[in-house]
């Protein structure tokens, strides 16, 4: 009986816990679940205890194993409850000791990866390695040729070093000068951009068209073959330019609001455009040099190849050295967007001179190419009517533009300068980030790229005009060829020094599309969403045809 007696007392206690626990449940409480457990968990103890002095030291083993608290963890609302144990639990007699046990540790929640701000890695290296060979083979050609060129001058016959002083006298003069004016031309712009960009954008849509068409009619006059030839293909790319400068007048509104919101943040970083001083330098530098080995090929074999080579070299390097600034300002410019950080321009430049270098290489191969595209087919779209072959054709480039897009976009640069994503992987994520927005129609009808475009042809004519004007007046034989030359020159050095609007424009899109919620941004890319679907128009894109667009509406 003396063992029965704790048993009547501990199944009266239980009852009387369980009546109260429906008492709670009938007035509407809600039950501890913590406090139903030790309940439980209480009569076990109490039970196993009773059945162990009844038959002996045989169960003492099991009831070691037993855990005097409650080794279930019940988390409620974001925290872990543990029930206290009750007196009666931890009050056994010593001849049934209880082994403490550790309690089972929970498992830590995987946190989600971010993508690093500071990733050191370097990127698109076989790009990097193989403009990397190109620059050691373009410096061992550039250095022969003036060599070449040097040794003409001392060793060879009478007649040939008159005709390499001759070169030299009507080649360089005009050539420096048309580098020097196409730097000044170039921070002009810049500055007249930032300066005053709603007067600036619809001025350089229509002066790229006049000074175009006043280069052409002047190499007209000259009345040359040579001349001719590349006054009629300046005329026909005016007349180009005049039929794309109507076609955009409706988007000049929504691109001078996006370069003017884009260009609030420039003046809070005073040494910006420093990076733009130091490649105009080296581009300077460069340009002469490569004049010199111009010149020096003009007395070689293969003369005509080995200019081509020459030209599409600098071509290449003088688009890598724009896209070094476009990826040192977008890094400076995202990071304040994304993270309110004011970063050193200095710092991003080296990163983008070392890490990001071979994305720079990668799409200074790509971007040009896109761009082009970007022309023939928004053209063919508009020459698209009912004519079944040109419909074939445009729809088969917008195919093709439609995985160019995928794979390689201009707009990749803010991504790799940011997160220092591969050029490719970042064209990806960045387009993603678009589509998610539905911000496509926006991004495809943006004109900042052209407009940036134009005023390097604004530069390459002014070039061509002055020099063609000074050529004719000392040695009219060299006329058509200096001409090319100072557009090419005039033409490369403005687009380094646009890519700082350029890049800021960019980053306001991209930053956009990937947190629209952020304080720093206005409602300007909404209210132009909403007006378009107000509208029911979406603007024309190179990779949407137009048929089709009506039809899915």
């Amino acid at each position: 009986m003396g063992a029965a007696e704790p048993v009547v007392e501990r199944e009266s206690e239980r009852r009387e816990e369980e009546e109260e626990g429906n008492e709670r449940k009938e007035e509407g409480g809600d039950v501890d679940k913590g406090e139903v457990l030790g309940v439980q968990e209480k009569v076990i103890d109490s039970s196993n205890f009773d059945v162990n002095n009844q038959f002996g030291g045989s169960h003492v083993a099991m009831m070691q194993r037993l855990n005097p608290t409650n080794p279930l963890r019940i988390v409620i609302g974001g925290s872990s409850r543990m029930p206290t144990p009750s007196p009666s639990q931890t009050s056994l007699p010593r001849s049934a000791p209880i082994r403490q046990t550790s309690l089972p540790r929970s498992a830590p929640i995987p946190q989600p990866s971010q993508t690093t701000l500071n990733s050191r890695r370097y990127t698109n290296k076989i790009s990097l390695f193989l403009f990397v060979f190109h620059m050691v083979a373009a410096v061992g050609l550039v250095s022969f040729l003036i060599f070449k060129g040097i040794q003409g001058l001392i060793e060879a016959s009478e007649s040939f070093k008159r005709k390499e002083r001759r070169i030299l006298k009507f080649y360089l003069p005009q050539v420096e000068t048309a580098s020097l004016l196409s730097i000044t031309l170039a921070f002009v712009w810049q500055k007249a951009v930032r300066q005053w960009p709603r007067i600036m954008v619809p001025f350089i849509l229509w002066s790229s068209f006049i000074l175009s068409l006043s280069a052409g009619i002047l190499l007209i006059c000259f009345q040359r073959a040579s001349t001719d030839g590349v006054g009629v293909c300046l005329i026909a790319f005016a007349i180009g330019n005049g039929l794309y400068a109507c076609w955009v007048t409706q988007r000049i509104g929504f691109c001078t609001e996006i370069l003017i919101k884009s260009l609030e943040p420039v003046p809070k970083f005073g040494d910006l455009n420093q990076p733009t001083y130091w490649m105009l330098g080296v581009g300077f530098l460069w340009m002469s040099l490569w004049i010199l080995a111009v010149i020096g090929a003009m007395n070689f074999y293969f003369t005509p190849l080995v200019i081509t080579v020459l030209v599409l070299s600098l071509a290449w390097t003088a688009e890598v050295m724009r896209n070094i600034v476009n990826l040192t300002v977008s890094r400076v410019i995202a990071l304040y967007y994304l993270r309110g950080m004011q970063s050193i321009p200095q710092n991003c430049f080296q990163r983008a001179f070392t890490q990001n270098l071979g994305s720079a290489c990668l799409g200074s191969l790509f971007v040009p190419t896109i761009e082009a595209l970007r022309v023939v087919v928004r053209g063919l779209n508009l020459l698209e009517g009912e004519d079944e072959f040109m419909f074939s054709c445009a729809h088969c480039c917008l195919n093709v533009m439609q995985s160019i897009f995928r794979y390689g976009n201009s707009w990749a640069f803010v991504q790799v300068a940011t997160y220092g994503k591969g050029f490719v992987q970042a064209s990806q994520d960045t387009w993603q980030l678009f589509v998610r927005q539905g911000m496509e129609s926006i991004v495809d009808s943006d004109i900042t790229s052209s407009i940036c475009f134009l005023t390097g042809v604004c530069s390459g004519s002014i070039c061509v005009i002055v020099v063609a004007a000074w050529t004719a007046r000392v040695h009219q034989t060299f006329t058509a060829t200096l001409s090319l030359l100072s557009f090419f020159i005039g033409y490369l050095m403005t687009r380094i020094a646009m890519a700082v609007p350029h890049a800021c424009v960019s980053c306001y899109y991209v930053c956009y599309a990937e947190n629209p919620s952020n304080i720093l941004f206005d409602k300007t890319i909404q209210d132009h969403q909403r007006m378009m679907a107000d509208r029911g128009v979406a603007a024309a894109t190179p990779r949407v045809p137009r048929r089709f667009s009506a039809a899915e509406a």
